[in-house]
């Protein structure tokens, strides 16, 4: 009877050992709002997950950090990784890495260069960044009437999120309701309030002249938001829209000072990669491109997504 308990109890740790897994993450940067919000959803989740361990680690926003993180996850051996690119032209590279290694890969939140030909055991798990530079031009298109001049300020242009929501941008300009909306600039702050802030301080002291800021990220609005009241701007003459819905930007909405976000759900986002992550370690099948939609905000409904990111 001992022998049988002694048995059994060893095959119970055993076969909870067999089903822990670690998880090697990899961050572009911890230092960013959204990004620190669908870390914090992914790491929440797996706390719910018996036998889940996480490694994650900050690249600093550099390529090269990146590549070795990578490098050293596969050397340990983990289960699987998950990759928030620092450079999306990049991912080539990181996707043969955990090809030739035999270890599963997924991208969250921004698009890989190679994601209509990842390998097997490799998946993008994000929002389809055609619905967000869309819904946000759309918004501002309807509040101007269809007509005005609009500044467009950029993510990174090494981002493809930057690039598909700026495309998003001139498409619905293109439109017969939006035609006449003209960009008098264009250019990047790299994601950042304050070089969104800084950007948005030369056009106004170059004496640019425009009705709209679409901006391809929160952060950027909010930044280009503090130089227009710093330059004593009336908000009420401005539209502003970002995209991301961060609870920075959700405030700044309520204070009438924001006009548009839309929501990119940042935590379910991490919980979605996490799972993808997990479930192509265990040799399942699943979509190689798994999108979480995004959802238009304004001021009519911002209450209801105060608490979402």
């Amino acid at each position: 009877m001992i022998k049988f308990i002694l048995g059994t109890a060893m095959a119970l740790v055993m076969s909870t050992a067999a089903h822990a897994e670690t998880v090697g993450v990899s961050m572009a940067k911890f230092d960013d709002n959204f990004l620190t919000v669908l870390r914090n959803g992914m790491t929440d989740y797996a706390k719910t997950l018996s036998g889940v361990t996480l490694q994650v680690e900050d690249a600093q926003n550099d390529v090269s950090k990146q590549q070795s993180q990578i490098q050293n996850f596969i050397a340990s051996k983990v289960d699987a990784i998950i990759v928030n690119p620092v450079d999306t032209d990049a991912t080539t590279a990181m996707s043969k890495l955990a090809a030739d290694a035999g270890i599963p890969l997924v991208y969250v939140n921004r698009q890989p260069v190679n994601v209509d030909t990842l390998p097997d055991k490799q998946a993008f798990v994000a929002s389809n960044e055609q619905e967000s530079g869309t819904l946000e031009t759309k918004e501002i298109c309807r509040i101007l009437g269809g007509k005005g001049k609009a500044v467009v300020i950029m993510g990174e242009l090494s981002n493809q999120a930057a690039r598909m929501r700026t495309q998003d941008v001139h498409d619905v300009i293109k439109t017969d309701e939006c035609k006449g909306l003209e960009i008098v600039e264009e250019q990047t702050a790299n994601w950042d309030r304050t070089q969104g802030a800084d950007l948005m301080t030369n056009w106004l002291s170059s004496g640019i002249e425009f009705d709209a800021v679409i901006s391809n990220n929160d952060e950027m609005a909010i930044g280009a938001i503090q130089a227009l009241k710093a330059a004593g701007k009336d908000m009420t003459k401005v539209v502003v829209g970002g995209v991301d819905a961060t609870q920075d930007a959700l405030a700044a909405m309520q204070a009438g000072d924001l006009d548009v976000t839309v929501f990119q759900d940042a935590a379910g986002q991490g919980k979605g990669s996490l799972d993808a992550a997990l479930k192509l370690a265990k040799g399942e099948k699943i979509d190689k491109k798994v999108y979480i939609p995004f959802q238009l905000v304004t001021p009519a409904n911002v209450k209801d997504f105060v608490t979402k990111n």
